[in-house]
């Protein structure tokens, strides 16, 4: 086709070449466009390649062939080489496969009679063949053909493409011939002419195709392909495509064209994949996808066009009038229209899904989301994949609309229903290419994400603690499965439903961290997700391991408290336990959990792991990601009691490195409440290691530890029945940010009231606390914030 309207000739066409050179810089430089030729250099005996520039017919390049190693073919259409003469790269790319491998086989058959010094006049045959015209097509001559066909070199299948293709009633006669010899069972005039038509398609020339394959050719072309001598049977290809192919038109197609080639599309392809598939060569077939391409294409643009006939299609499926069967049918057209639009080029294709957007496709497929037939609930989620492959944005802009916030919902209710098949998949891939932050924008991007996580992540976590048995039916199934009960679980939902919303929430994880902290610690959704590790499909578990070593990779304070606070790695650490010393995927999931909390240094983790676990773990010493646990936790120890000590037994210098003003530290060191300001600071120093304390100060921590070996030997608060400590200033799931206000806030308290006089300030004093020990208690409560913070805290404060 194309190559019809650029050149009558085939030779034209075939060694059409771009010319490039590659500049200093390492790029390569467009030299111009020309045809290439292989012939002897002007009063010599070598051989070179000529590209005459196919405007003004000057020379592009004069290159004399050398014997030495430097060509190279790339891509089967290119061939470059470093000219030895000019001291540069320089580059040949061919229009055509076929022109390119012409050029090469003549640079490698020049270069073999370099080599034995065998080249002269007769080894070289120039473009112009011996073949002057085509044998006539008879039967008798049948054989002559035949030789002429597959016996001629690279030269003469040059010059047998052109005549083929200016003699315009060679493929008609062919055929008559071909139907004489099948009306009078001539089986050796058939087996011949399979071999011309199978030779003429090897020669693999656009201009014979479009011969070949026209409407009054193409059935007999490929009747005469069934005569295969090298099989017995005789094949049926003709009865195959008349009777057991049907063309459905769910809407009728009235242009003549478009129906010529969609039937063209069809053959050519039926030939390509099922008549000659182990023949053809990848030059051959990479031709004859081309023409399907380009039938696609002009199938496409010429329906796309028609504005009737795309009313004519929204129209029936809007009809109530239109059956059931016949909307079905437009849907699975739809789908193979916007799959065929991929033949158009990238700006048409854009215009193609506006234009589809604009008529109500997304309304359409809303329908058929809802679909109880399966095969059509798939095929909506094809063409919706095929929107967020060409524009995502025109599907996000559809879905924040009023009417298209329900088609997010039927994405949520489709990945939680069990279909059968992979189908949960796609829309797993569709709701992360809506929610995806990198590429949203504006309201569009909040829009999508509030809809989304007010109304449909807290469905998600429900499935799963729906389909998770609760601990104390766990605990039966697994005492049932080792009495050897073997105990079936009842629960409905597939588990490969359950992974993908893990892998969803993962991915939430990563794209909306603020967004999603605050569900995940309002509605304690970590401990529901952790759930699935009573499971017994281990990769479930590792799915839950996954989820939360990406909550980890956030280093999100709160987050990490919300985890030691409610205990939230005891159903890991369980599941690692009750694996054994399997070596399997879930037991390297753990364990590489285990060794991002010790490499990270998340202090508060790693204490938590060991005091609460250690017991658990200590069988599992001999693993090296254990052992090295262990080893950072006592550093941990070490490195945080020295700090305490240095902290506790000289204030003065906390305060200076702290950069207090002076009024502060007069104030600090008033001599009728330094005593109780010392003695309240061990006391905080000792309440402040609460692992359950959102602040997670982990420099605080070696109190707790009977091996740490405090500074001062107090009692476990806890453990004292008359202790009753003031009500907390701050909330237990205040973040960092939170502590550090709260210790700004003390400061300027602190300071207002130096300035009050002592009898006053004594005065108050007296006023709000009635006993001693009230008084300790409230300075305690004052004084941890303002003196001993946590580590994050006090360098906010500075």
């Amino acid at each position: 086709m194309g190559a019809q309207e650029k050149s009558p000739s085939i030779a034209n066409s075939m060694q059409r070449v771009k010319v490039y050179r590659l500049n200093d810089d390492g790029k390569w430089d467009d030299q111009g466009t020309g045809h290439v030729n292989v012939d002897y250099l002007e009063r010599s005996e070598d051989l070179g390649l000529f590209v005459i520039d196919e405007e003004d017919n000057e020379t592009l390049l004069l290159h004399r062939i050398s014997s030495e190693d430097i060509y190279r073919k790339q891509e089967d259409t290119i061939i470059s080489w470093r000219d030895p003469e000019y001291s540069t790269e320089l580059a040949l790319s061919f229009q055509e496969t076929a022109g390119c491998s012409y050029i090469w086989d003549h640079i490698c058959s020049v270069q073999r009679n370099m080599h034995f010094n065998t080249l002269n006049n007769e080894t070289f045959q120039s473009i112009n063949s011996e073949l002057r015209e085509l044998p006539a097509v008879e039967l008798s001559t049948l054989p002559l053909i035949l030789k002429t066909v597959v016996e001629s070199g690279i030269a003469d299948q040059m010059r047998l493409t052109e005549l083929i293709v200016n003699d315009q009633d060679f493929f008609r006669k062919l055929m008559d011939l071909f139907r004489i010899c099948e009306d009078l069972e001539n089986i050796d005039g058939l087996h011949m002419i399979f071999k011309i038509v199978r030779g003429i398609i090897l020669l693999n020339s656009q201009q014979i195709f479009e011969k070949m394959f026209r409407d009054e050719l193409i059935m007999d072309i490929i009747g005469s392909l069934e005569y295969d001598p090298e099989v017995p049977n005789v094949q049926h290809h003709r009865d195959f495509l008349k009777e057991h192919v049907v063309f459905k038109e769910a809407i009728p197609i009235k242009d003549p064209v478009v129906l010529s080639k969609i039937h063209q599309t069809y053959r050519v392809g039926y030939l390509k994949d099922a008549i000659l598939p182990r023949v053809l060569d990848e030059a051959t077939i990479a031709n004859l996808n081309s023409i399907i391409h380009s039938n696609n294409a002009a199938v496409v643009s010429l329906l796309k066009d028609d504005s009737t006939f795309i009313q004519e299609l929204f129209s029936r499926l809007r009809s109530p009038t239109s059956s059931t069967e016949s909307k079905k049918n437009l849907v699975f057209f739809l789908l193979e229209f916007c799959s065929l639009s991929k033949s158009l080029q990238m700006v048409q294709q854009l215009r193609l899904f506006r234009d589809l957007m604009n008529e109500g496709i997304f309304d359409i497929i809303s329908d058929a989301l809802q679909s109880e037939d399966k095969r059509l609930v798939l095929t909506g989620t094809d063409i919706l994949i095929l929107f967020l492959n060409q524009d995502p944005n025109l599907l996000r802009s559809y879905v924040v609309r009023q009417e298209g916030i329900p088609l997010l919902g039927l994405l949520v209710k489709g990945m939680i229903t069990d279909f059968g098949d992979d189908m949960h998949c796609q829309f797993l891939e569709i709701l992360r290419s809506l929610l995806d932050s990198y590429t949203l924008t504006g309201s569009q991007k909040d829009t999508i994400i509030e809809i989304f996580y007010e109304k449909h992540l807290g469905q998600l976590v429900d499935v799963i603690t729906s389909s998770c048995p609760s601990e104390d039916v766990a605990q039966s199934v697994r005492e049932s499965v080792v009495s050897g009960g073997g105990v079936e679980n009842q629960n409905s939902v597939k588990p490969e439903i359950l992974s993908n919303i893990c892998e969803l929430l993962c991915f939430c994880v990563l794209h909306h961290p603020y967004r999603i902290k605050c569900n995940f610690l309002l509605n304690n959704m970590i401990d529901k997700v952790l759930f699935l590790t009573q499971r017994r499909e281990k990769y479930l578990v590792v799915a839950a391991v996954r989820f939360v070593r990406t909550i980890l990779s956030r280093h999100d304070e709160p987050l990490i408290n919300h985890i030691v606070k409610n205990n939230l790695l005891r159903p890991i650490v369980e599941a690692f336990v009750a694996n054994g010393n399997r070596y399997n995927l879930l037991n390297s999931a753990i364990l590489e959990l285990f060794e991002y909390i010790r490499k990270e240094n998340l202090k508060s983790l790693l204490k938590y792991l060991v005091d609460s676990f250690w017991d658990q773990l200590v069988k599992f010493e001999n693993l090296a990601s254990i052992n090295a646990l262990k080893v950072k936790y006592e550093q941990s120890l070490e490195n945080c009691g020295t700090k305490n000590s240095a902290n506790v037994l000289d204030p003065r210098k906390r305060i200076d490195e702290r950069a207090l003003e002076k009024e502060e530290e007069e104030y600090f060191n008033d001599s009728d409440e330094e005593d109780t300001a010392s003695a309240c600071v061990s006391q905080t120093h000792k309440a402040e290691a609460q692992p359950s304390l959102p602040n997670g100060g982990t420099a605080n921590y070696p109190t707790l530890s009977p091996r740490s070996g405090g500074l001062v030997d107090y009692d476990d608060d806890e453990d004292d029945e008359d202790y009753r400590p003031p009500p907390k200033k701050q909330s237990e799931k205040s973040d960092g940010d939170e502590v550090v206000v709260e210790s700004l806030k003390m400061k300027r308290k602190l300071g207002s009231k130096e300035k009050e006089p002592d009898s006053t300030k004594k005065q108050r004093l007296g006023k709000n606390f009635k006993s001693k020990d009230s008084v300790f208690a409230a300075l305690c409560s004052t004084l941890s914030q303002a003196v001993l913070p946590s580590k994050k805290t006090a360098s906010a404060s500075a």
